[in-house]
């Protein structure tokens, strides 16, 4: 029996993972790569580092699989990070701006002083921040030394990854990688040459958009999977987890704790209302069945990145895992409030000059409490985001669908349910994003033959209904926004 192979390229790493035609994990693999901080607010990465990881976990899933036929293979990735190399010897021309990266936002500000917030948002449904990639590409066109010659390739790491796959046989990106940009128009679905020319991105330069799901490309010669492996699949990340968590109609949501979390809407075939520290964006294109449907998003930049800093940055855990059990081991808080705005203020606040904070500290205060608080803070985040895309939809939330590393903690989802008032769901696998990349694949290659028969495979693995009552909620998640309003405006370009 084929599988369907499907490979995520994450921001600290690349999983690999193949599916069985029942939706079952048969064989995955893990690999990290280095992260740079060459300066405050700069986050890079080398893009051959990210295609070195690529081949090994690739290598170690096709070892495992022991000659099992692959029916397709589908690729999602970190998205906005801005990748650029050179198409005759396929090496990278300057390391790859990662979408955590500040370094372009006193550019965003002379965009929006200038007069042009308002068109760019009409048209990419963005808003004007250093988050996303054409300005990170222009960075590296003015001031990293990259020449705009004929046969420079500007893209986003779906891009890398595939090039490299197909032997720099296809240059390509699909609309929900592309809507992540700043320079592609969401309603006329194409590359904008005005945005272009705006953000001084070379238009030549940019891949083709093509769809999230169907005849795409073919891996190249060479490779650690079989030449001429159809590849079927592409979705940026938290579509990619949309998809996984079969989110297929209008009003259904999830929320990925990852690196960062993201709480994103399905809005359907048509673009859904313009709303302040919201985004909208492209879900997915699908061949067949044809289909183009947009999200509403709500993006928080630090939430499991706050537990990595816990464990790399502080000292005070050894591992991940172990943040749980710690914050557990305390009732509350006592009044501690994290705000992890460490790369500045995602959704729906949007200030990137923000910074981490934390208040309410005494004498009495310890790491518990601290855990505690980074674990909390991720509820409170997403409930503001919750309620901002609730205000804008004009419906409120039935229910959250939860995936991505930090929603293991049983603790984490049940407050999460206290703050929304409304159940939260678990799936048995929880690593939707590389599952949706999965799904996306075998709809494309007719493993599965319908939205229908993919909604078949989701199983829920656990569900965490409100049950405190609100008062209590309510006041920590008010002394919650205390501890934003003391982070905000804090770092200045001067």
């Amino acid at each position: 029996m084929a599988v369907v192979l499907a490979l995520d390229a994450g921001t600290t790493g690349i999983r690999a993972m193949a599916i069985d035609e029942t939706g079952q994990p048969v064989a995955w693999a893990y690999r990290e790569f280095p992260q740079h901080f060459p300066r405050p607010g700069w986050v890079e990465h080398d893009a051959s580092d990210i295609w070195d990881a690529t081949q090994a976990t690739l290598a170690d899933v096709v070892a495992a699989l022991d000659g099992t036929a692959i029916a397709a293979i589908g690729i999602t990735n970190q998205r906005e990070t801005a990748v650029a190399w050179d198409r005759r010897t396929g090496a990278p021309k300057h390391r790859a701006i990662v979408w955590q990266d500040r370094r372009t936002a006193v550019q965003c500000d002379q965009f929006r002083a200038a007069g042009h917030l308002d068109a760019i948002r009409e048209r990419t449904g963005l808003v004007l921040d250093a988050y996303f990639s054409a300005t990170k590409w222009e960075w590296m066109v003015t001031e990293g030394g990259v020449t705009t010659d004929g046969q420079l390739a500007l893209g986003t790491v779906d891009s890398w990854v595939i090039w490299n796959l197909t032997s720099g046989g296809a240059f390509v990106t699909d609309p929900s990688n592309a809507s992540r940009t700043l320079a592609y128009d969401i309603e006329q679905r194409a590359w904008s040459d005005e945005l272009c020319e705006l953000f001084g991105v070379p238009r030549h330069a940019l891949p083709e958009v093509c769809v999230s799901s169907g005849d795409i490309a073919k891996v190249g010669a060479g490779m650690p999977i079989p030449e001429g492996t159809p590849i079927c699949g592409i979705a940026g990340d938290q579509q990619a987890a949309l998809f996984g968590q079969v989110c297929f109609a209008p009003g259904e949501a999830k929320n990925t704790y990852g690196t960062g979390s993201f709480v994103l809407l399905n809005a359907g075939s048509t673009p859904p209302p313009r709303a302040e520290g919201l985004l909208t964006t492209v879900a997915w294109e699908l061949e067949r069945p044809a289909r183009f449907t947009y999200a509403l998003e709500g993006a928080i930049f630090v939430t499991g990145a706050a537990i990595q800093w816990l464990r790399d940055g502080l000292g005070i855990i050894k591992d991940a895992a172990e943040v749980g059990p710690l914050a557990e081991s305390i009732p509350d808080t006592e009044g501690v409030y994290f705000v992890p705005a460490l790369t500045g203020l995602g959704s729906p606040q949007w200030d990137p000059y923000a910074r981490g904070t934390i208040v309410g500290l005494t004498r009495g205060s310890g790491r518990a409490h601290l855990a505690r608080a980074v674990v909390e803070s991720m509820a409170y985040a997403t409930r503001d985001v919750v309620e901002a895309m609730s205000a804008c939809a004009g419906v409120d939330l039935r229910g959250l669908r939860a995936d991505g590393g930090a929603s293991v903690m049983d603790l984490l989802m049940q407050i999460q349910a206290d703050q929304l008032n409304v159940p939260v769901t678990r799936p048995s696998i929880q690593e939707t994003t590389i599952l949706g990349a999965a799904y996306l694949a075998g709809l494309g290659a007719g493993v599965w033959s319908s939205l229908d028969e993919i909604k078949g495979l989701w199983k829920e693995e656990a569900r965490f209904e409100p049950v405190a009552s609100r008062s209590g909620p309510d006041a920590r998640h008010a002394g919650w926004q205390r501890a934003v309003d003391r982070s905000r405006n804090w770092a200045r370009p001067d």
